[in-house]
C-alpha cells in the first residue's frame, strides 16, 4: 500500500512539471545551433563582467535635517597671507553676541608674498579645479569617495631660501567660535579688547603702508580633511589702493560625511564676495582690511556612500543569464533568423521587403524563385 501511495504521490508531482524535458534522441545539434550558443555564451559573459563593474561603484545619499547641536564650538581653519608687515597687522573675531574672540591659536609668519614658480603653478593648478567644480558639481563625490588619497591642498614651501626682504605675514592656525553669526577680520593694528568692544591700536602705522593685497591659501569650517577643495582655496586679491575693503559673506551648513574610508563632522559653506575702496569724501565708509562675515545654517547635511546590495547583485546576474539563456536555449527564436537567412538568400534588399510584405515565407514559393530569376533584384 506504501509503494502504491508513492507511486501515485510520484505521477502527481510529474504531472505538476511545469518544464518538460525533451529526450536526447529527439534533439539534433548543428553548426548554426553551436554558433549561436558561442555567441550567447559570449553575452553573457560580458554582460555578467559589465554588471559587476555597477555593483563595484558607489554613490553619494544626501540626507536633510534640522541641525540641533547648538552648544557645541565651531572650529575654523585659516591660512591668510596680507600683503603687510605683521607688526602692522592684526586678526580677531567678533560674534554676534558682540563677543570677542581671542586670537591666541593664530601665529603671524613673516614671509615673502610673491610666489616661486612651483608655488604660482600650484595656485594655477587649484584655481583650474575650482572652476571645475563650480561647473561640474558631481566632481565634489569624487572627492568624497577619494579623501585619503588626496593630494596635501596646502601651499608647498618655498624650493630655496630667498634674500628678498619679509614684506607679506602669513597668519594661520585656527580658533573655536560659538555656532552664531560672526565676523573674521584682518585690519591694521593689533586687535586689543575692553568692556565697551574692542579695537585696533592702528594709530602708529603709516597710512603709505596700507596694502590688503591677499591670497587665502586655506579657509575651512570644522574638522579639516585631506583632498577637500573650499571655495576660497586659492584666492589671490591684488590692490593698488591704500584704502580697500575687502568683503566675503559666507553661509556654513554642517555636514556629517560618512564614506567607506572616513566618517567626520565638518561644514561646506557658499560665499559671495565684495570689495571696494573706503572713501568717506564720496560716502562710502568703513575701515580697510578684509572681513569674513559667517553665519550657520540651521540645517545639517548628511552625507553617505551607499552600495548595491549583494542580493540584488546576484537577482540582477541571475536576470541576465536566464534571460539570454532561455531566449537563444529553450526557443526556436535564433533559428527562425537562419530559416530565414536561407529562404532570402540571394535575394536585393527591394525583393526582400517585397516578400516580407507579401508574407511569403516558403523557399519553393513561386513568387521566391520568380525574385530570384530577375537579375535586377540580384544582390
Amino acid at each position: 500500500m506504501r509503494r502504491l501511495s508513492r507511486k501515485k504521490a510520484l505521477s502527481l508531482v510529474k504531472e505538476l512539471d511545469a518544464f518538460p524535458k525533451v529526450s536526447e534522441s529527439y534533439v539534433e545539434t548543428s553548426a548554426s545551433g553551436g554558433t549561436v550558443s558561442l555567441l550567447a555564451f559570449s553575452a553573457m559573459a560580458l554582460l555578467a563582467v559589465l554588471e559587476f563593474f555597477v555593483y563595484r561603484e558607489t554613490w553619494m545619499k544626501y540626507e536633510y535635517s534640522v541641525d540641533k547641536d547648538f552648544s557645541s564650538k565651531l572650529r575654523i581653519n585659516i591660512d591668510i597671507t596680507v600683503a603687510m608687515k605683521c607688526q602692522h597687522v592684526g586678526a580677531d573675531i567678533l560674534d554676534l553676541a558682540e563677543t570677542m574672540i581671542t586670537s591666541n591659536g593664530l601665529q603671524y609668519e613673516p614671509v615673502i608674498f610673491e610666489l616661486t614658480p612651483q608655488q604660482r603653478l600650484w595656485q594655477r593648478t587649484l584655481l583650474l579645479i575650482q572652476n571645475r567644480l563650480r561647473e561640474e558639481h558631481a566632481l565634489q563625490e569624487v572627492l568624497y569617495k577619494t579623501l585619503l588619497k588626496g593630494a596635501p591642498t596646502a601651499l608647498p614651501p618655498r624650493e630655496d631660501a630667498s634674500m628678498e626682504p619679509l614684506n607679506a605675514c602669513r597668519i594661520h592656525g585656527h580658533v573655536y567660535v560659538n555656532k552664531v553669526a560672526g565676523n573674521l577680520h584682518i585690519t591694521v593694528g593689533k586687535p586689543i579688547h575692553h568692556p565697551q568692544g574692542h579695537a585696533h591700536i592702528a594709530a602708529f602705522v603709516s597710512h603709505e603702508t596700507y596694502n590688503f593685497s591677499h591670497r587665502i591659501d586655506h579657509l575651512s569650517f570644522g574638522e579639516e580633511l585631506p583632498g577637500i577643495i573650499n571655495p576660497l582655496d586659492g584666492t589671490e586679491k591684488i590692490t593698488y589702493n591704500n584704502n580697500q575693503m575687502f568683503q566675503y559673506f559666507i553661509t556654513v551648513v554642517p555636514t556629517k560625511l560618512n564614506t567607506y574610508k572616513i566618517s567626520a563632522d565638518t561644514h561646506q559653506f557658499s560665499v559671495t564676495e565684495r570689495e571696494r575702496v573706503i572713501n568717506h569724501a564720496a560716502g562710502s565708509h568703513g575701515v580697510s582690511g578684509i572681513f569674513v562675515k559667517y553665519d550657520t545654517s540651521s540645517l545639517m547635511v548628511t552625507v553617505s556612500e551607499q552600495h548595491m546590495p549583494l542580493w540584488q547583485f546576484l537577482v540582477r546576474l541571475c536576470g541576465i543569464i536566464g534571460g539570454i539563456f532561455s531566449t537563444t536555449g529553450d526557443s526556436d527564436f535564433p533559428m527562425i533568423f537562419v530559416y530565414l537567412f536561407r529562404v532570402y538568400k540571394g535575394l536585393s534588399l527591394p525583393a526582400l521587403l517585397y516578400c516580407i510584405s507579401q508574407n511569403v515565407f516558403l523557399p519553393n514559393d513561386q513568387k521566391i524563385k520568380t525574385l530570384k530569376k530577375k537579375s535586377i533584384l540580384f544582390t
